[in-house]
């Protein structure tokens, strides 16, 4: 499962190595300022959908990119039975690669509050 580190500017990201072979990146950096929401969600299998790259085992886990044929570009790495974390960014200032990062991640609401209070968003 990805690392998720909250720093005063950014939001790190580092990928495990079976991560690392389906999103094709060890780790993704945010800027704070680039995210437009943070949100908590309960079923994370639930948001990726579309064209992809990577793994998919249905209702089981989705790791990889999502989106690639029509946006929004997703960046993905979730499991079954954890909670999730959706950030939605403006892709521009994030760099140019995604409009949104979906991560299983068992602390999801406690990381989704902090990014809330660190970027001012309310949603």
């Amino acid at each position: 499962m990805a690392e998720v580190t909250i720093t005063r500017e950014r939001v790190e990201i580092r990928f495990g190595a079976w991560e690392r072979a389906w999103t094709g990146r060890g780790r993704v950096s945010v800027p704070l300022a680039s995210i437009d929401r943070a949100a908590h969600v309960d079923r994370p299998l639930r948001v990726p959908s579309g064209t992809r790259r990577g793994y998919h085992v249905s209702g089981v886990a989705k790791i990889g990119v999502w989106g690639l044929v029509r946006g929004p570009r997703r960046l993905v790495s979730v499991r079954r039975g954890h909670p999730g974390l959706h950030l939605t960014l403006d892709r521009a200032a994030a760099g140019g690669d995604f409009d949104e990062i979906v991560l299983s991640h068992p602390d999801a609401a406690g990381l989704s509050r902090r990014i809330r209070r660190a970027t001012g968003t309310r949603t």
